[in-house]
């Protein structure tokens, strides 16, 4: 039985890998090869793909995956903190563009239905690429990531407007007023629903799932999350992808999102690659090559429209001319729900077929350069900001500050030079302690729901989530780590794990805790720098309070220990025989020893009687080196110490001399 869809897919990606791979050598962003893969796969080329409509719809997964993942990495606190960025700013970025292409399109005479239209479709920004590429390079948090993210917000709430007024333009006249007082209590229903689950529901069924430890059911518990929203908010009239955002506000609000998150990437980096390659599939090459001149002349003017307003939108919003210049050169291209819209208006005739194909030409365009002016956003920055301008109007800039209330809003803890520790086990706990009192900045991954507990009801700084998964590694900051400690007794783990590391720094130290010396060679190999075997470092630490109880001096002590750890433990797996030990010869002094003797005796000669009155030296000839007295350690010895019934004496000297002394202080 043959699968249309099936055959799409594997012509789909397979496209895909061989530009990609061209594209990875080249040093060009993978969203151009996925475009790039759609325009040669799309109906106007070689037509290739069959099943356009189930293509169209495996984007639109990616996209409810994408929403979802920056929706669990803002949670709800965060959404809170930049309602301003989206109320105020989505507002004026959305109005202002709209008023400047209405009146510019009707100017060069358009109708007025037309102009305004077109003013929705250009007023909207592509969610799905910019989200992906700021939060690739670490950006969502930034001031300029958190004003992209309130802006493309507000757009995505404006589009269900934009739709219900699009039918007004058209000439039909429905009742408008009563369709939009429905509509807003739908969305005021489905908020309430989202707080409810957020703060009852979400953390409750996440504390269940994860206590199983079954792997298989805590990603399916995401997954229907994130899907059983996205259908609820399309239910009452809003996108699907506006729902997944909600989902993931909803699980961002339990201690387990960081885990989700790794668990759904995968996922999101398959299905989004569709909706590239869909976009690419809607350019018509013939009209494109016939129209190369206006299409790139109308790119510019969009771009350099786009630019001005979102500029001063973030200027009103009383921001640094360089979050200024860093947000206009993320928000310049037209968006995805802005495609979706002109379907909608070239159904309903307010765009004639040639401006339809003009403004797909330009969303294509402006989508595909959007990744080079991002990546190059902060040298044009620099460059813009040093360029000669009038002093004027350079201290007019200068004065332009940013509240102490907006600098809040966007401050996060970036942990910088900190301790690593993977696993909260006894070995965790106990580094934790130590780095906590040695006052070393600090945080903790840990899987297991049981130690993830215990750790968060102490106040420790941790994170649930396997740390064998780029995206936990990178919530722990993990390039900027100076050290890196494996407390885990999973051989298996321990290597995913170094390989994981190692793709993100080469400079932090690596200790790894390993339960057999046969793990080290392989720990060694994949990046560790210093590796502790548990069952001989038992071995080391019993046969170091041996050679304490020996008396031998601590400098050859941690010479012996150093000589073990060296030679990376041979000594203790070699069953050779080996030269004695420089360190213990002096165990060995001929007609020498060093004992314990217990004054047990009430010896007048010796007992209540000074060490030089007792003649301890003088008549028995030894040599006391230290007394114990009720647990205590007396090493100041003098010749006025006094000896008493109980002392335990540690004496150096010969044999039939500590013999006869013995002889007098025992019964």
């Amino acid at each position: 039985m043959e699968i249309p869809i099936l055959q799409d897919i594997v012509i789909i990606l397979g496209l895909s890998i061989v530009i990609i791979l061209v594209f990875q050598k080249l040093k060009l962003p993978a969203i151009l090869g996925f475009l790039l893969a759609g325009i040669i796969a799309g109906p106007h080329a070689f037509n290739l793909i069959s099943s356009q409509h189930e293509v169209e719809l495996l984007s639109e997964i990616g996209i409810i995956f994408l929403l979802f993942v920056i929706g669990i990495e803002l949670s709800l606190k965060g959404l809170a903190s930049i309602k301003k960025i989206i109320f105020l700013g989505g507002g004026l970025q959305v109005g202002g563009t709209i008023l400047i292409t209405a009146a510019i399109s009707y100017f060069i005479g358009l109708p007025m239905n037309t102009s305004i239209f077109l003013g929705f479709l250009f007023s909207l920004s592509s969610t799905a690429i910019v989200l992906k590429l700021l939060q690739e390079r670490g950006e969502i948090s930034t001031p300029h990531g958190k004003i992209g993210l309130g802006i493309l917000i507000f757009q995505d709430i404006i589009v269900v407007p934009m739709m219900l007024f699009t039918p007004l333009l058209a000439g039909e006249t429905p009742n408008i007023i009563s369709t939009i007082i429905i509509m807003a209590l739908k969305i005021l229903l489905v908020l309430v629903i989202v707080y409810i689950l957020a703060r009852f529901v979400a953390p409750k069924i996440f504390g269940w799932v994860v206590k199983t430890k079954n792997q298989e059911l805590f990603i399916l518990t995401v997954v229907v999350f994130c899907f059983s929203v996205a259908w609820l908010t399309s239910t009452v009239g809003l996108s699907l992808a506006l729902g997944a955002f909600f989902a993931g506000l909803i699980i961002s609000e339990s201690d387990y999102s960081h885990q989700a998150t790794a668990n759904v990437l995968p996922f999101r980096e398959i299905f989004i690659s569709f909706f590239f390659v869909s976009v690419g599939t809607l350019l018509n090459l013939e009209f494109f090559f016939s129209n190369l001149l206006n299409i790139f002349l109308l790119v510019v003017g969009v771009i350099l429209l786009k630019m001005l307003v979102v500029g001063i939108t973030v200027l009103i919003l009383k921001y640094p001319v360089r979050t200024v210049f860093l947000a206009l050169f993320s928000l310049f291209q037209v968006g995805e729900f802005s495609l979706l819209l002109s379907n909608v208006g070239k159904d309903s005739a307010i765009i004639p077929e040639n401006i339809y194909q003009y403004f797909l030409a330009i969303s294509i365009i402006t989508m595909g350069v959007t990744p080079f002016l991002i990546s190059a956003a902060p040298k044009i920055t620099y460059s813009l900001l040093k360029a000669p301008i009038p002093p004027a109007v350079r201290k007019r800039l200068e004065n332009i500050k940013k509240s102490s209330k907006a600098e809040e809003e966007f401050s996060e803890e970036n942990l910088h030079d900190h301790l690593v520790l993977i696993g909260y086990g006894i070995n965790g706990s106990n580094i934790s302690k130590a780095a906590r009192k040695a006052e070393i900045p600090y945080v903790i991954i840990d899987a297991n729901p049981e130690s993830f507990e215990k750790a968060k009801n102490g106040g420790e700084p941790i994170i649930f989530g396997d740390a064998t998964q780029a995206t936990i590694l990178k919530h722990a900051h993990i390039q900027e780590a100076r050290v890196i400690v494996i407390a885990i007794s999973d051989p298996g783990a321990t290597r995913k794990m170094l390989t994981s590391i190692r793709q993100f720094t080469q400079t932090a130290t690596i200790i790894v805790r390993t339960k057999y010396v046969k793990d080290m060679e392989d720990a060694i190999r994949l990046g560790a720098d210093e590796v502790v075997p548990e069952e001989f470092e038992t071995s080391i630490e019993i046969f170091t309070r041996v050679l304490k109880k020996y008396l031998v001096p601590f400098d050859e002590i941690q010479e012996f220990i150093n000589q073990i750890r060296s030679s990376d433990y041979e000594m203790l797996t070699s069953m050779k025989k080996s030269p004695h030990s420089p360190a213990l010869q002096h165990l060995n002094i001929p007609n020498r020893e060093i004992v314990t003797l217990k004054v047990q005796r009430d010896n007048h000669q010796i007992v209540g009687k000074t060490i030089e009155d007792s003649g301890i030296g003088k008549n028995y000839h030894v040599t006391l080196l230290a007394i114990q007295r009720n647990r205590k350690y007396l090493t100041e010895i003098s010749p006025g110490t006094m000896i008493e019934q109980g002392d335990l004496l540690y004496l150096f000297g010969h044999p039939n001399n500590i013999n006869h002394l013995n002889n007098l202080l025992s019964f």
